[in-house]
């Protein structure tokens, strides 16, 4: 059921998450959710967000020991992946959450945390290949936002360009960044 949950939060948002819709994609029993979500729908979108969001650091914090380009590599390929299955039907649930109805102050804590966990893998890959700690987390933040954004855009055109094309453009802030900086440290060692 939280699967189902997650792939109906993706195409669908927030209010799109109904009991209903869970059920008939997950072909399980209506008993068998207030079961296992006595908080029904509620607990339900909480738990589903969750797991997307561990589902998706988990895929970041494999990457993060080889760097900060290859976790972006692996952020985008998951979202053409995303985007490709799905026809262009699917982007982020924790996305969807988090510009979905307001109203749940939980919900919206929870995306704020599960960005930040995408996003401090990178900072500290910046980090390590040289860059000033306010550069690092600024530049994470930056290319979370840009592949996020991107995902949104390719949904809209039904095309993985705009992603490609954000894809391209980071790797090259992000290679531009590491030279500058190996610049600065060059004149600051003399």
């Amino acid at each position: 059921m939280i699967h189902s949950a997650v792939e109906v939060l993706r195409e669908r948002g927030v209010a799109g998450v109904t009991i209903d819709a869970v059920l008939t994609r997950s072909g399980a029993p209506r008993g068998s959710v207030y079961h296992h979500f006595p908080g029904g729908r509620t607990q339900l979108v909480a738990e589903a967000l969750n797991f997307a969001g561990d589902a998706i650091g988990a895929i970041v914090d494999r990457a993060a020991a080889d760097g900060s380009t290859e976790i972006l590599q692996r952020f985008v390929e998951l979202w053409q992946k995303i985007l490709r299955d799905s026809d262009f039907a699917a982007g982020c649930p924790v996305v969807a959450v988090a510009v979905g109805p307001t109203g749940d102050e939980e919900l919206f804590g929870s995306t704020a945390a599960i960005f930040a966990r995408w996003s401090e893998p990178l900072r500290r890959a910046f980090e390590n290949e040289g860059l000033h700690a306010d550069d690092a987390e600024q530049l994470a933040t930056m290319s979370i936002a840009s592949v996020e954004g991107a995902v949104v855009l390719c949904r809209s055109q039904r095309s993985r360009k705009p992603l490609d094309d954000v894809a391209r453009q980071l790797e090259l802030l992000i290679e531009s960044q590491k030279f500058l900086t190996r610049g600065r440290s060059a004149r600051t060692d003399k």
